[in-house]
């Protein structure tokens, strides 16, 4: 199951109120995305993938938070709602290699209860969809891959694996374009222009 959109607008202004951020906009954005992508694409719902854009990151509620925690809290709170289907996107949006992320056993209990529910679940259109929407959303509009992830790491450094991931995300680019049958930039709104656009990080404010 699933939030109304209504219900997923007001989820996201609900969590501005708790952790206010540019996270919110990038959710918003990511939902847009998705709705663009599978418009284009025959056996897909916009609307559902519209929710689940929007819902992907709601697991910052909690605050400023490290990845397998809000992706813990988003997961925990929709099934507390009945949305599973929302609940699964929060899950899976942040790890694009699914299974092959863990190849290390994590020392967290969020991350162990991540990997249990990752490597037993096979991923679907939609989980990719999340994950390659949450890599061409920003607050201020839409980039071009290469972009983003150059973003990321400004942020929080390289990371060992991050090269892999990429690859895995031009990857799912490649096969939502097949289906499509158009450039995902297409259906980007403005992102000829907010591509080039260089804002500062965004870095956590200092309490």
């Amino acid at each position: 199951m699933l939030p109304t959109i209504d219900q997923a607008l007001q989820e996201l202004k609900t969590a501005e109120g708790l952790n206010p951020g540019p996270w919110v906009k990038h959710c918003v954005n990511t939902g847009v995305a998705a709705r663009n992508i599978a418009q284009k694409i025959p056996g897909m719902d916009a609307d559902k993938a519209y929710i689940l854009g929007l819902m992907h990151d709601i697991g910052r509620r909690v605050g400023i938070v490290d990845i397998p925690t809000h992706v813990y809290e988003g997961y925990k709170y929709c099934m507390e709602n009945g949305w599973d289907e929302a609940a699964q996107i929060c899950m899976t949006h942040s790890y694009p290699l699914m299974k092959d992320e863990f190849d290390y056993e994590p020392q967290t209990g969020n991350e162990k209860a991540i990997k249990e529910y990752i490597v037993n679940h096979q991923a679907d259109d939609y989980d990719r969809l999340i994950q390659i929407c949450d890599s061409l959303a920003v607050d201020y509009g839409f980039v071009i891959l290469e972009k983003r992830f150059v973003d990321v790491t400004r942020r929080y450094g390289i990371m060992e694996g991050y090269i892999k991931g990429w690859d895995t995300v031009f990857g799912i680019k490649e096969y939502f374009e097949e289906k499509m049958g158009c450039l995902i930039y297409d259906v980007l709104p403005d992102i000829g222009r907010t591509t080039l656009l260089t804002p500062k990080p965004w870095k956590p404010p200092v309490k």
